[in-house]
C-alpha cells in the first residue's frame, strides 16, 4: 500500500499567503542526531524547540533556510538537514516517526521542493531535524575503547 501512495502524485492547490492564516510548526533541531521519541511522551517535548509560523505549501528548502537563520552552526555549506515527522498515535500516548526528506545547505537535493502538504503532516505534528555538519568540519572525539591509558609513572 505504501508503494502505491508514493506513486500517486497529489495535486496541491497553491496557498494564498496574503489571505491564509499561517500555522504554528514546532521544530526540534539537534546537532548530529534525532531526538529520542521518548522525549515526546505524555505532552513533554525536547528542550531544543524552534517555533515557525508557515503554510502547508512551505518546502523543505524554505524550512532549511529558516533553521539556518537561527542556528549558526548549520550555515556551513554541505550541512545536511534530515527531516522526520513526529505524529501522535491516535488513542495512545505514543508518537510515530516518519522520514520525510533530506536537504543539503548550499547544494540541491531531490527533497528540496517537497512541501508539508506532500507529506503526512497534519496540524499538531512536530518536525524533528537532525543537523549534520559536513565531514571535513567535524571533529570527532576518539571512542573510549581506543583511548590509550596513561601508564603510571615509576622510577
Amino acid at each position: 500500500m505504501a508503494a502505491v501512495e508514493s506513486l500517486v502524485k497529489v495535486e496541491e492547490k497553491p496557498v494564498n499567503r496574503e489571505k491564509t492564516c499561517p500555522l504554528l510548526l514546532r521544530v526540534f533541531c539537534a546537532m548530529g542526531h534525532h531526538n529520542n521519541l521518548s522525549e515526546y511522551y505524555r505532552g513533554n517535548v525536547p528542550g531544543n524547540e524552534l517555533q515557525i509560523y508557515t503554510w502547508m505549501d512551505a518546502t523543505l528548502r524554505e524550512l532549511t533556510g529558516l533553521i539556518k537563520e537561527v542556528n549558526i552552526e548549520s550555515r556551513v555549506r554541505g550541512t545536511t538537514f534530515d527531516f522526520v515527522l513526529v505524529s501522535p498515535e491516535y488513542n495512545c500516548p505514543r508518537f510515530n516517526a516518519f522520514e520525510i526528506g533530506l536537504t543539503v545547505a548550499g547544494n540541491r537535493s531531490p527533497d528540496d521542493s517537497k512541501t508539508l502538504g506532500n507529506t503526512r503532516f497534519t496540524i499538531g505534528d512536530y518536525l524533528d531535524v537532525c543537523i549534520t555538519p559536513p565531514e571535513r568540519f567535524m571533529r570527532r572525539p576518539a571512542p573510549m575503547r581506543y583511548l590509550k591509558k596513561k601508564k603510571p609513572f615509576t622510577h
